[in-house]
């Protein structure tokens, strides 16, 4: 029996917009930006202005293929280790966002672990997510911390700074060739 919530069902988004988003992210903290420019902030609200609703919607759709994505890969990369993914991912995410009260309201931390939760046991994120009502404004920077601590997980993983946007750039070119 299929959940509502299986991958299947759910809107794909603009992941190609979400990973850019989170690429600039991770290399700002790489370059040791510990706040975003106010020039490339402005491009960001000038590029999200620009997406109307439906574009953004679209790009929360595609952070949420990106956890999915995300959490999907570590899960076999742990698997490989006979380790469980949740176990070895959600707290280590939960515990930095718990240092992090200023982008990350503590409200908004255990929607974050049932999005992980949710993606690692291979369900959507965002449909598990609208079970409870639409997304709120104060839970959009927390879903783009996820999104980011997950890449960053990846990219330390891997030790390759740039393994994360790789592979997801990689996956979105090899569907435009199909």
């Amino acid at each position: 029996m299929t959940s509502p919530c299986d991958p299947q069902y759910a809107a794909a988004g603009d992941v190609g917009a979400a990973i850019m988003m989170i690429d600039s992210r991770l290399k700002g903290v790489r370059d040791g930006k510990t706040a975003t420019d106010p020039e490339e902030q402005a491009l960001i609200d000038q590029f999200t202005a620009s997406l109307g609703p439906r574009g953004a919607d679209a790009v929360l759709d595609g952070t949420c293929t990106l956890i999915y994505l995300f959490m999907k890969w570590l899960r076999m990369a742990y698997e490989d280790h006979d380790k469980d993914v949740i176990e070895y991912v959600v707290p280590n995410l939960v515990a930095t966002m718990r240092m992090m009260p200023k982008s990350v309201r503590p409200e908004t931390i255990p929607t974050m672990a049932g999005l992980l939760i949710a993606a690692g046991t291979g369900l959507s994120p965002n449909l598990w997510r609208k079970q409870y009502g639409y997304w709120t404004k104060d839970e959009m920077t927390p879903l783009e911390v996820t999104t980011f601590l997950l890449a960053e997980h990846i990219n330390r993983l891997t030790d390759d700074p740039d393994f994360a946007t790789r592979m997801i750039t990689e996956a979105l070119s090899k569907t435009d060739e199909d």
